[in-house]
């Protein structure tokens, strides 16, 4: 990247971020019910699956702001720990305890210890550079700190659950978040970045806390689910939490950052429904149309022979299935559902059947077969590792969802331009969904896979006419 490579990214200061007041008490001003004061969180089964899993990565780039330097950082850092009063788990500690019976356990610490805050300037970095081409340039990475931690680094070092980075570039400011995945799921970090944007937007430095119980984010429900029959804490049959953990074999991959119009996607997802006309029972959404597209598109790509199996995993969302859990729930609340197929037969079946195989995967979701898992893992564990889920590059995963408000998160002084995300969980075949800049019905893929295979992807016209060109067109020397 022009500028960026020889400026790159300065770290300018870095300090920890308390909440603003104590933590609710049951006396309190009534934003929380005396039910949900914890002082310790004990980690759910959907919680401890992922302590092996990089943190959560993703940050907005918004529009230059009226003032800089320490005039935004001290304002944006005010409004923070306004948000970290509602979330006031999110500056405490993760510990392992070792019981002494070959189990260990693990839990959230409500110690108000602080979550991270960094200023970075990147006068090299312009708005352009990040927006103007179909690959995402390396130096994004460079926006967000705690890079490819693991979930349990933050037990075993006592490192920050949450950290925000600030950078400076030379015509607009990027907010980077980065969430220890055990702590929280997608849902729970745009609820925060969320809340946070609208705290400061409403002048975030002289919010009362009445002001904070009005917000039209729904109020953190921080208390964990567990099944009536779980023991809290879980008993992990490991000595130690190091011998849970797994270093993910971080092979090469690039990324781009594809954009689908409302229009595109209405027309993707017509499309498979008329291929399916008579015979599925359902309709199919319109993200299974596009992912549908995608999966097909990247079996192209790579290259595979028709007889070599492939599958799909997308991430089902449990808030709204799950009799329990409230909308607003801080924590982990999703399970994976897969699809299967031959390479031969995703391309012979055509896009509707292929998006039929997705809307079978999430519709497979049932509440009693989830409650058996649930009491199942607490028997015999099993944890989710990256290298699973990108299968030796014939798979595809996809997390996020295009009913995040990202575009939402205004601070003030304009909306975001974009959204991006950083190193983590980075492996071929990750596929994270993000609603599209226009609303509305739009969505973005950033796509992970071999640089060979991405290049093929951006170069098939079959896929590439679903996808919306950034505005400058492609620059690949831009990567």
């Amino acid at each position: 990247m022009e500028g960026a490579t020889g400026g790159g990214v300065r770290v300018v200061s870095r300090r920890m971020v308390r909440p603003l007041t104590p933590p609710p008490m049951a006396n309190g001003n009534g934003c929380h019910p005396a039910k949900e004061v914890v002082e310790v969180i004990h980690l759910t089964p959907w919680d401890l699956r992922l302590i092996s899993i990089d943190y959560i990565q993703k940050g907005i780039l918004l529009p230059k702001p009226p003032a800089g330097g320490d005039v935004l950082v001290n304002a944006l850092q005010s409004s923070f720990a306004r948000a970290l009063r509602l979330f006031h788990p999110f500056a405490g500690r993760l510990a392992s305890e070792e019981r002494g019976d070959g189990t260990v356990s693990v839990l959230l610490r409500c110690t108000s210890e602080g979550a991270e805050f960094l200023h970075a300037v990147a006068p090299g970095v312009a708005v352009a550079d990040i927006v103007s081409s179909l690959y995402t340039p390396s130096v994004v990475w460079e926006f967000f700190s705690l890079a490819l931690v693991l979930g349990a680094d933050a037990a075993i070092g006592a490192l920050p659950v949450l950290a925000v980075q600030v950078t400076e570039l030379a015509n607009g400011v990027f907010v980077g978040m980065t969430l220890n995945h055990s702590v929280g799921d997608g849902t729970a970090f745009w609820h925060f970045f969320n809340t946070w944007s609208e705290i400061h937007r409403a002048g975030g430095v002289g919010i009362t806390d009445d002001d904070l119980c009005d917000l039209s984010t729904p109020p953190p429900s921080l208390q964990r689910w567990f099944l009536e029959t779980c023991p809290v804490p879980i008993p992990i049959p490991f000595s130690k939490l190091e011998h849970i953990v797994r270093r993910f074999e971080r092979t090469a991959v690039q990324e781009c950052f594809l954009t689908f119009s409302a229009a595109s996607v209405r027309k993707l997802k017509a499309r498979a429904n008329d291929e399916m006309a008579g015979t599925a029972t359902a309709a199919i959404s319109s993200l299974q149309a596009v992912l549908a597209h995608l999966w097909r598109a990247v079996c192209r790509a790579r290259r595979l022979a028709p007889e070599q199996g492939t599958f799909y995993s997308v991430v089902v969302g449990c808030r709204g299935r799950v009799n329990g859990i409230p909308p607003g729930y801080v924590g982990n609340a999703m399970v994976f559902g897969k699809a299967e197929a031959t390479v031969g037969e995703i391309q012979e079946k055509g896009l509707g059947w292929t998006a039929w195989l997705l809307n079978r995967a999430v519709a497979s979701f049932d509440e009693a077969s989830m409650r058996e898992s649930l009491e199942r893992w607490v028997r015999e564990p099993d944890f989710t590792y990256m290298s699973n889920l990108s299968s030796a590059g014939t798979a595809l995963v996809t997390g996020s969802s295009p009913r995040f408000d990202v575009f939402g998160n205004d601070f003030g002084w304009g909306k975001p331009v974009a959204i991006r995300s950083g190193a983590g969980n980075k492996a071929d075949g990750k596929a994270t969904v993000f609603e599209g800049p226009e609303r509305g019905g739009s969505m973005s893929l950033e796509v992970c896979i071999a640089p060979d295979a991405l290049e093929r992807l951006v170069a098939d016209e079959e896929f590439m006419d679903a996808v919306s060109l950034p505005a400058r067109g492609v620059d690949h020397a831009v990567y």
